[in-house]
């Protein structure tokens, strides 16, 4: 299943008990914030789960699978995420690293 933002507000409002308007504002806050920070090239580092990081990646040949023919992939600039060793842990509980 994929979760929305609907659902990330609807939860915020039953576990911390808002209204859904504030519920939204604070949701759409903490978004803008990490979109903010990722578009001037800062880290966003949030402690016990992980961290977004900007990366440029460069023009590259690429081939279409169906027909083999080889063509241009334009550089970009990409998010990533890279998640904390705790959150790794508790999505891997057997995982030893």
């Amino acid at each position: 299943m994929t979760r929305i933002k609907e659902d990330i507000i609807r939860d915020v409002m039953t576990k911390i008990t808002l209204d859904r308007k504030a519920a939204k504002n604070l949701v759409e806050s903490i978004l803008k914030i990490i979109k903010d920070s990722l578009e001037s090239g800062e880290e966003v580092m949030i402690s016990g789960f992980g961290y977004f990081k900007v990366r440029h990646k460069r023009s590259r040949i690429g081939r279409n699978p169906k027909t083999k023919v080889p063509y241009e992939i334009s550089e970009r600039t990409v998010v990533t995420f890279y998640p904390s060793k705790v959150f790794r842990k508790e999505l891997n509980p057997d995982f030893a690293k």
